[in-house]
C-alpha cells in the first residue's frame, strides 16, 4: 500500500466539502486545489459558492473553459504543492474535473475547422431525432449515452465519429485506479432528506447575500458559452426571487443526484458520513489518512 501524497474530497453540492477540506488542510499542512467547473470563473463568488483554493476564479466570464486547459493547470498546481513539501487536497463536485486533476486522461481531439459548424447545421436542418438516428448509424455506442435533444453532445459525437473516435468511454477508461501520485479519495455521504434541506438553506442564503445583484453585474459582460452554463444563472436572472429560489433548489437537487452517481463510479473511494459537523468529518478523514501513511511506512509508529 503506497502512502498517500494527495488527498481528494468529493461529494454532492451542499454536502460540506469546502468546510471539511479547509479543516483537513489546516491539520495536514495541506493546500486546496479546486475541481469545480463553475468555480473557475471570476465575478460569481456567491452563485458558485467559492472558497479559497487554487484554480478558483482564474478565468474571466468571456473565457471558453476546457477540460484540457484545466488539466494542465491542475497538474501544475498539484506538483508545485508537492514540491513545497505540502499535501495537495483536491476538492470539488465536478467528476470529470476531479478525475482530470488526479490522473492522466485521454481527451478527445479538437474538431477540424468547419466540422462543428457543419454538424450544427445538420442538426438544425434534420432536427434532433433524425440527427440522433444518423449518429446511431455512425457511432452506436455514443448514441446510447447521448440524448437526441442534447444538441451540443450530439454534435460533438458526430465530430468525433469523423476521425474514428467516440464520445462513449471505452470500458472504465474514465475512472480507473491509476493516479499520477498515490492518492486517497474520500466521498461525503449524506441522506437525501438532509442534503435537500442543506440545498434549500444554502440557496436562500445566496439571495440574502446578494446573488441577484451579482448576476446582474455579471450579465453586463460578454459571457462565453461555457460561462453561460453556470448553474442558476438563468434562474436568478429571469425570475422573481421566490420563483428563482424554487427553480434553483429543484435544479440543484437534480445535479446532486447526478453527482452521487459519479461518486459511485470512483474506485477505492473511502465513504465518510457527512451528517456531522465539518470538524468531525475532517477528524475522520485525517485519521484515515494518517493510518494509511503509518501502514505504508515500515517501522512507523
Amino acid at each position: 500500500m503506497n502512502s498517500p501524497s494527495v488527498l481528494a474530497i468529493f461529494g454532492p453540492t451542499a454536502s460540506g466539502k469546502s468546510a471539511v477540506a479547509e479543516t483537513v488542510a489546516a491539520r495536514l499542512n495541506g493546500e486546496l486545489v479546486s475541481a469545480d467547473a463553475m468555480q473557475v470563473y471570476r465575478d460569481l463568488p456567491i452563485l458558485t459558492n467559492q472558497s479559497p483554493a487554487r484554480l478558483v476564479g482564474i478565468w474571466s466570464l468571456n473565457h471558453e473553459a476546457s477540460v484540457g486547459e484545466y488539466t494542465e493547470l491542475a497538474h501544475a498546481a498539484i506538483d508545485k504543492i508537492l514540491a513545497s513539501r505540502r499535501m495537495p487536497i483536491v476538492v470539488g463536485g465536478t467528476g470529470l474535473y476531479l478525475r482530470a486533476a488526479l490522473a492522466e486522461i485521454e481527451l478527445p481531439p479538437a474538431p477540424e475547422p468547419g466540422v462543428r459548424a457543419h454538424w450544427q447545421q445538420t442538426y438544425d436542418e434534420l432536427g434532433p431525432e433524425r440527427t440522433h438516428a444518423l449518429l446511431a448509424e455512425l457511432d452506436p455506442a455514443a448514441a446510447t449515452v447521448v440524448h437526441a435533444n442534447d444538441k451540443r453532445r450530439v454534435v460533438r459525437a458526430l465530430e468525433l465519429s469523423e476521425i474514428g473516435s467516440s464520445l462513449a468511454p471505452a470500458g472504465s477508461r474514465l475512472w480507473s485506479a491509476e493516479m499520477r501520485h498515490p492518492t486517497l479519495v474520500f466521498g461525503l455521504e449524506l441522506a437525501r432528506e438532509a442534503l435537500d434541506a442543506r440545498i434549500e438553506e444554502r440557496t436562500k442564503a445566496m439571495f440574502e447575500r446578494g446573488v441577484q445583484e451579482e448576476v446582474r453585474r455579471a450579465l453586463e459582460q460578454t459571457l462565453s458559452t461555457t460561462a453561460r452554463k453556470v448553474m442558476g444563472l438563468s434562474e436568478v436572472a429571469g425570475l422573481e426571487p421566490e420563483q428563482a429560489i424554487d427553480h434553483l433548489v429543484a435544479r440543484t437537487r437534480r445535479y446532486a443526484a447526478y453527482q452521487r452517481k459519479w461518486m459511485r463510479r470512483i474506485p477505492d473511494l473511502v465513504s465518510v458520513n457527512a451528517n456531522r459537523s465539518p470538524k468531525e468529518v475532517a477528524d475522520e478523514i485525517v485519521e484515515v489518512a494518517r493510518t494509511r501513511k503509518r501502514l505504508s511506512t515500515p517501522g512507523a509508529i
